[in-house]
């Protein structure tokens, strides 16, 4: 029996989540709809012209989040990251702390510089737009990977938008190697559209040969295998992934099992804030399949609890709904 069910390797985020009318992207010259890296005088301009009264912060990141919705379900799950030593920093470990997720970082040896932090936009379609500014994180290295951590996991968890930076990718790679030479099975998240899009070498490096667990959207999916439908692509994502799960957005998701397509219902919901959503569907699916659970039974746990998330502001769900998600699924 493994310690771990799954070991995220991931960026530290803090959300500031925030409230903005359709116009502010064109306005302020942003793309909506994906998440943009930019440095931190970009960010500084934009946290002028929000409201940020009315702006929450919280803990984030996309695997931290996925392996904070493991714990909550009560699964027990691992996080390497690196933030600064600043007050962001220690937001955010005292957060992963709070939800029992275990590190190797602490407070005392982390770097000095800024943490990094997310400026999530939400419009009233519920369309999430993010800008991103990394801070320390950008300097995530396989110093940060914690071996016998790993070994004594189900699953490592690798995060896509870490394929933007050269060390990044430099830790992705060293910890999908050191689950490979372990029999530890690798699952990825191709993370956002752009990632796919801009950064198609890296992405294609990290694959390699194949993923035993792929997450992605629908977008992700096509663009990735150069296709212009759902169908297509997933013929051709079982080229590089063993089994792999497409969230389809309000038309739920589709699920191979490494033998067979799965169509998941999706829980109508009415949506305010889409951010987290694949985070959340990540978590819940691994926290099933880590559990005894079919993919079948992962996947409908999935959309609810994604579907939770999307119905309220913010990325996460608060542990006591996390538990009545799993309590109504099984009743």
């Amino acid at each position: 029996m493994k310690k771990y069910d799954v070991y995220g390797i991931g960026n530290a985020i803090v959300d500031i989540v925030t409230e903005v009318e359709h116009d502010f992207f064109e306005r302020n010259n942003i793309e909506k709809g994906v998440m943009t890296l930019v440095d931190e005088k970009r960010q500084l301009e934009l946290m002028k012209v929000i409201d940020m009264k009315r702006s929450k912060m919280s803990g984030g990141g996309s695997a931290g989040n996925t392996v904070v919705a493991i714990n909550q379900f009560g699964g027990k799950s691992y996080y390497s990251c690196l933030v600064a030593k600043d007050e962001l920093g220690k937001f955010f470990l005292e957060d992963i702390r709070r939800n029992g997720v275990d590190t190797n970082l602490t407070y005392e040896n982390c770097p000095p510089g800024h943490s990094g932090r997310c400026l999530v936009m939400t419009t009233p379609d519920a369309h999430r737009t993010m800008n991103t500014f990394l801070g320390v994180s950008s300097f995530l290295s396989p110093e940060q990977l914690d071996e016998e951590a790993i070994k004594n996991s189900t699953y490592i968890y690798l995060e896509g938008y870490l394929v933007a930076s050269p060390k990044g990718l430099e830790a992705l790679k060293a910890a999908k190697k050191i689950a490979e030479r372990n029999k530890i099975d690798v699952a990825l998240t191709f993370s956002d559209p752009s990632m796919v899009k801009y950064f198609d070498p890296q992405m294609r490096e990290i694959v390699g040969a194949s993923v035993d667990l792929l997450f992605c959207n629908e977008e992700e999916a096509m663009i990735y295998t150069g296709t212009d439908s759902v169908l297509e692509a997933r013929e051709k994502l079982r080229e590089v992934a063993k089994r792999f799960a497409i969230t389809l957005g309000a038309n739920g998701a589709l699920i191979f099992d490494g033998d067979t397509y799965i169509n998941i219902e999706p829980y109508t919901v009415k949506a305010v804030d889409t951010n987290g959503a694949g985070d959340m569907f990540s978590g819940a699916f691994m926290y099933g399949i880590t559990h005894g659970h079919s993919y079948a039974e992962a996947g409908k746990l999935a959309s609810l609890a994604s579907s939770k998330v999307v119905s309220q502001f913010g990325p996460r769900l608060e542990p006591s709904q996390a538990r009545k998600v799993l309590a109504d699924l099984i009743a």
